[in-house]
């Protein structure tokens, strides 16, 4: 097996765990934020259905205050609302949303990493 193809196969075990990740906090914790009359309209712009999933996702696991800086843009309309978010969530509830939001972000990183590496010839 090349590095190539071992590099690959541990970004799609990563993505794999992601997607029932995203499944699993999707029912869990944005379903209940989506009950919320609070919340409802907190959870960023959905361009397709489970878009706010990830919205939500970025705004627990992330960083405070990178999410402050992108809530302070003019595009502010386009992601959750991460302090109305914080009051509205427990502990296991940002728990998933790292443990699927890493894994989510990784995979999709490392696959673009690696298909830029292997255009400039690195894997050959």
């Amino acid at each position: 097996m090349s590095t190539l193809s071992f590099m690959l196969s541990i970004a799609a075990a990563l993505c794999f765990f992601a997607l029932i990740m995203c499944v699993v906090f999707g029912q869990v914790t944005v379903r209940k934020l989506r009950k919320n009359p609070e919340t409802k309209e907190a959870l960023g712009m959905e361009f397709f259905s489970g878009w706010d999933i990830l919205n939500v996702a970025q705004a627990l696991s992330t960083p405070r205050s990178w999410s402050k800086k992108l809530e302070n843009t003019p595009l502010n309309f386009l992601y959750a609302d991460s302090s109305l978010l914080f009051k509205h969530t427990n502990r296991f509830d940002r728990f998933l949303a790292i443990v699927f939001w890493v894994p989510f972000a990784t995979s999709g990183s490392l696959c673009i990493i690696l298909m830029i590496l292997d255009l400039l010839g690195v894997f050959d």
